[in-house]
């Protein structure tokens, strides 16, 4: 189990470009089994989740070629689809929540796929029926062996159909699409996942001949295609990443350039850094967030405690809230946050008020946190990482705590962040990683 020790207090000074979007990587990795033919991608980020698919694309056999950092060349042209069924993907498998992006493809492409029960972030509930239900609805049969905890989807050819989702989720939405691009008629997805990673891997099948439109809203109609071919694609870059370095350089007083943030595909993320008083200005493709002594939340109109909370796009992301929360914590004013997608994962928040900070955890999805104002430093402590973004909301707050603090499992860190360490000791933070 690695260990980050890590010396607060110090203002950052700099620029750092953000790392390809995790999500995104995962579901256009996903999409080249839908072809026999090459197909690159750029700006994949060097974290572990992308690497263990990537990992579990080369066993099931698709030829990978790593042609410079961050990009691939992928090419599924002679697949061993014998291997979902071993020991060995089950173990690798339940090891990733994103592995369940490959039964989309490879249902459509082969009319069969498999899954061992998905693992992941420690976060609350993150239930899988609108997988299996799109599946279902394009004809395929769902059988479930619940003492192997181990799924497995058939069909002999996949029909069109029209679907109403019953939740806006990105992954479900991104695997009925990929099993819907080679079946047979019109599919139809209304309450779909309409978030910039969503567009770009429709964007990115048509460019491989699926005729997908709709794109940006949350309403799809997909024409199913009998063959796909390749093409390039380029990700992202991570949102998530790209918020996380917005509330590390307001709570540490820091001055900080993020390069080539892609502005038009941030949606709300910096409206509402800009409602916890934070100065950031949009210059050329790039964020810019000067020194701040201290930043003051707004309340609404009416005079009210400022909320905010996640919602589908384009609504805020629900991966943000655990750094707004940090973020707040030397801020002058109140703010009330709003986890209603998750109900585990405002409970580190625990660590944070032995840290010295003011929070009220009011239940499971809410939390108030009152600012210090940057009176008060927090204190240095011992903590382990729950999950990902938890995990980087503890190291945001270590670093502009006062003394030397330790992060044990930070594994869960690495699962969505290239190189964190590396990237914020080049802007003259004090992070030590110990395996």
């Amino acid at each position: 189990m690695g260990t980050f020790i890590i010396e607060g207090g110090h203002r950052l000074k700099g620029n750092i470009t953000p790392q390809g979007a995790k999500n995104e990587a995962l579901q256009v990795i996903s999409a080249v089994l839908l072809t026999d033919q090459e197909v690159e991608i750029e700006n994949i980020p060097d974290i572990i989740d992308v690497n263990r698919l990537i990992d579990i694309l080369r066993n099931i056999g698709v030829k990978i070629r790593k042609k410079s950092k961050g990009t691939y060349v992928f090419q599924a042209d002679d697949l061993n689809l014998d291997y979902l069924q071993s020991e060995e993907f089950k173990n690798k498998g339940g090891g990733l929540r994103g592995s369940i992006m490959i039964m989309g493809p490879l249902l459509a492409r082969f009319g069969k796929a498999y899954m061992t029960k998905p693992g992941g972030d420690k976060i609350g509930r993150r239930r899988l029926d609108t997988h299996f239900e799109g599946f279902i609805k394009l004809g395929a049969k769902l059988d479930i062996d619940t003492d192997k905890h181990f799924f497995s989807v058939v069909a002999q050819k996949l029909k069109g159909a029209d679907m109403l989702l019953d939740e806006a989720s990105v992954t479900g939405t991104a695997n009925i699409i990929l099993a819907a691009v080679l079946s047979e008629g019109k599919t139809t997805i209304y309450n779909a996942a309409c978030e910039p990673y969503i567009q770009q891997l429709t964007k990115m099948l048509n460019r491989m001949g699926a005729k997908i439109s709709g794109i940006g809203s949350n309403y799809l109609s997909i024409e199913g295609v009998a063959k796909l071919k390749g093409t390039k694609h380029s990700v992202l870059p991570d949102m998530i990443e790209i918020g996380s370095w917005i509330g590390l350089a307001a709570i540490t007083q820091s001055e900080i350039s993020i390069k080539n943030v892609s502005w038009e595909n941030l949606g709300q993320i910096p409206r509402v850094f800009n409602k916890l008083g934070i100065q950031l200005e949009h210059r050329n493709n790039d964020i810019y967030i000067p020194q701040q002594e201290h930043y003051t939340i707004q309340t609404f109109m009416d005079g009210s405690i400022l909320t905010v909370a996640d919602a589908p796009w384009p609504g805020f992301t629900p991966d943000l809230l655990s750094i707004v929360l940090v973020t707040a914590i030397q801020a002058e004013g109140v703010v009330l946050i709003h986890q209603k997608m998750f109900e585990s994962r405002l409970f580190f928040v625990d660590k944070l008020i032995d840290m010295g900070a003011q929070i009220i955890l009011n239940d499971p999805h809410r939390a108030t946190v009152i600012g210090l104002n940057h009176k008060t430093p927090l204190k240095s402590t011992t903590m382990t990482s729950p999950d990902i973004r938890a995990g980087v909301s503890l190291l945001i707050a270590a670093l502009s705590a006062k003394g030397k603090s330790v992060i044990h499992n930070i594994e869960q860190i690495d699962r969505g962040y290239e190189a964190i360490d590396v990237k914020l000791n080049q802007l003259g933070a004090k992070i030590e990683r110990v395996n």
